[in-house]
C-alpha cells in the first residue's frame, strides 16, 4: 500500500466533510462512511483524490465488525482511522430512550468499530486510530449518559494505546479532545468559537504529530484544566446563559432594584 488511505467513521458532518477536504489536498485517499451514505455520494466527487463512500449501521455492533472488515479487505488496508460518531440529547426529565441511544452509539458502536480496527492495524502491523472525544468526558454533567460515555472513550483510547506498547506495535492512538463547542455556540462566543477549517487542521496537525492526547482547539487546554480543579459545589452550580437570557436576568435585577 503506498498510497496514503485514510478510513472516517462518521463523515458527514461539517467537522468531518473539513477534515476529508484537507486530507484530500494532501493527496491522502478516503473511505468514507456513514449512516447515509448517499447524502456524501456528490461531496466525494468533489474532492481532489480518490474517495469512496460506504454504509454504516453505527446503533448495530456487529454489522459495524463486519462491514468495517469488508471495507479493510477491498481497500487493502489504511494508514489512518479517525472515528468522529455520537450522540448527544439533554432533557431534565432524563427519559430512558435517549439514554440508551446515545449508549448503544457512544459506547458500543465505538468500541465496536475501535476494537475491529485496532485487530486490523495489528493484522497489518501499523496504522493509527484517531477519535473525536470531549473535554465532557473530564467530569459528569447534566447531558449524564453523553458525559460518561465520552469518559468511557477516553479510557478505552487509552487502554489500546497501552495494549499497543505491551505488544511493542507501531500503532498510535490519539484522542482528540475538543471542546464544548455547543455550549459555545450557544453563548455566540467569539473568544472559545473557531471556523471549522481551523478546527480540521488542528485535528490533522495532532494526528500527523502522532499526539496521544489533544486539545482542540488549544485554547480549550485552560478550560479542561480548570475543570477538573473545581470543587463539586462550585462545578455543579456552573451554567452557561446566552447573552439575551443574560440580559434578561440583569433586566429582572433592575427592575426589582427600582
Amino acid at each position: 500500500m503506498t498510497q496514503a488511505t485514510a478510513i472516517i467513521v462518521g463523515a458527514s458532518s461539517l467537522l468531518s466533510r473539513e477534515i476529508a477536504k484537507q486530507l484530500a489536498e494532501q493527496q491522502v485517499e478516503l473511505a468514507l462512511l456513514s449512516q447515509d451514505p448517499a447524502a456524501l455520494s456528490e461531496f466525494a466527487a468533489s474532492l481532489p483524490t480518490k474517495a469512496r463512500v460506504y454504509g454504516l449501521e453505527i446503533e448495530n455492533p456487529q454489522a459495524v465488525i463486519q462491514s468495517l472488515e469488508t471495507i479493510w479487505q477491498e481497500l487493502g488496508g489504511a494508514h489512518l482511522v479517525l472515528v468522529n460518531t455520537g450522540l448527544n440529547s439533554y432533557d431534565p426529565s432524563l427519559p430512558w430512550q435517549p439514554e440508551a441511544d446515545i449508549i448503544t452509539v457512544n459506547v458500543q458502536g465505538f468500541s465496536a468499530v475501535c476494537n475491529t480496527v485496532f485487530k486490523l492495524f495489528k493484522e497489518q502491523g501499523y496504522g493509527q486510530l484517531a477519535a473525536i472525544n470531549s473535554i465532557a468526558g473530564l467530569r459528569g454533567g447534566p447531558s449524564v449518559a453523553y458525559h460518561a460515555s465520552k469518559a468511557y472513550a477516553s479510557n478505552y483510547l487509552e487502554g489500546l494505546s497501552m495494549h499497543a506498547q505491551r505488544l511493542k506495535l507501531p500503532i498510535t492512538i490519539t484522542d482528540l479532545q475538543l471542546g464544548l463547542l455547543d455550549k459555545a455556540a450557544m453563548q455566540k462566543s467569539r473568544l472559545w468559537l473557531s471556523p471549522p477549517d481551523e478546527v480540521a487542521k488542528q485535528v490533522i496537525k495532532a494526528m500527523q504529530s502522532a499526539k496521544r492526547k489533544a486539545y482542540i482547539t488549544k485554547r480549550w487546554r485552560l478550560v479542561a484544566w480548570l475543570t477538573k480543579l473545581l470543587p463539586e459545589f462550585i462545578y455543579n452550580t456552573r451554567h452557561w446563559r446566552t447573552k439575551a437570557q443574560r440580559q434578561a436576568a440583569k433586566a429582572a435585577k433592575n427592575s426589582t432594584k427600582e
